[in-house]
């Protein structure tokens, strides 16, 4: 029997994002969910009315989260998960909670050096100001299409904003942005020893949250660890929004066949550069 999915977002996006995913991997034959992270109502509406559900959430306590749900459901699933879900993802399969992981646009985990000033733009809303990091942010449609929907139009951007995002708690940021400081930092991930199921990372070319630059050194970091298969493909012309805008089917499509590729569901394999 083929292993559940379980897709993670990221920071300022609700799960119920995700529904379009859902759809499209059960006509593949793959049973994917997307529950939210700590503190997130079942709706955007909901999650709105009370951000304050979410304040202090960190790394740590959204990892536990999903492993928590992952024991009580008695599952080892494949983990799908885009920007901060993407470091998420990682962690858990990294710990052998989960048999395969795609990171879309991750969040850099400790060991990235790599500061563009996109990202550091795109962090500015909750990192400008120390108080942000107990409590949740909300992001401004045009903080918004900066961050994510760069290449979008200015409509398709707006409609995103005012249909999926969130406040998101701005700790997750603040650990990351100080994890190469942290000797015991939650955005450690074991890149070097760890026995796992396959990784793919993958980039838009034109992210300006996470650049693209950031993750293939996130890549790099994975090379002596031959045990374990972990590859890396660029999305050319998509931004940080590749998994909510208008070409988000493409980015499915190929996250499906690489799947496929390892023994999950049935599509067409893909090409990818690999290590191990």
């Amino acid at each position: 029997m083929t292993a559940p999915v379980v897709l993670i977002h990221g920071l300022w996006i609700h799960a119920s994002a995700w529904a379009p995913w859902i759809d499209l991997f059960a006509t593949r034959g793959l049973t994917a969910t997307a529950p939210g992270w700590p503190g997130e109502a079942d709706t955007v509406e909901a999650t709105r009315a009370d951000p304050d559900a979410q304040n202090d959430v960190g790394i740590q306590a959204i990892c536990e989260h999903y492993a928590g749900l992952f024991e009580a459901q008695g599952i080892k699933p494949i983990v799908v998960g885009h920007s901060f879900g993407g470091l998420i993802a990682q962690e858990l399969l990294a710990h052998d909670l989960a048999v395969a992981a795609v990171a879309i646009d991750p969040a850099p985990i400790k060991g990235a050096k790599s500061l563009p000033f996109s990202q550091l733009k795109s962090g500015l809303p909750v990192l400008g100001n120390p108080a942000n990091k107990k409590r949740t942010v909300s992001l401004t449609a045009k903080e918004f299409r900066y961050s994510f929907g760069n290449l979008l139009s200015q409509e398709e951007s707006d409609a995103l904003w005012s249909a999926v995002t969130i406040p998101g708690p701005g700790r997750p940021l603040f650990e990351d942005a100080a994890a190469n400081f942290s000797r015991h930092s939650p955005a450690q991930v074991d890149t070097h020893t760890a026995v796992r199921g396959p990784l793919l990372l993958t980039s838009g070319t034109d992210d300006h949250t996470v650049p693209a630059k950031v993750t293939r050194e996130v890549f790099a970091l994975y090379a002596d660890n031959t045990a374990s298969t972990t590859e890396y493909h660029e999305f050319e012309a998509k931004g940080h929004s590749l998994t909510i805008d208008d070409g988000w089917h493409d980015v499915a499509e190929f996250v499906l066949d690489w799947l496929a590729a390892k023994g999950f569901g049935a599509s067409a394999p893909a090409a990818t550069e690999s290590i191990g």
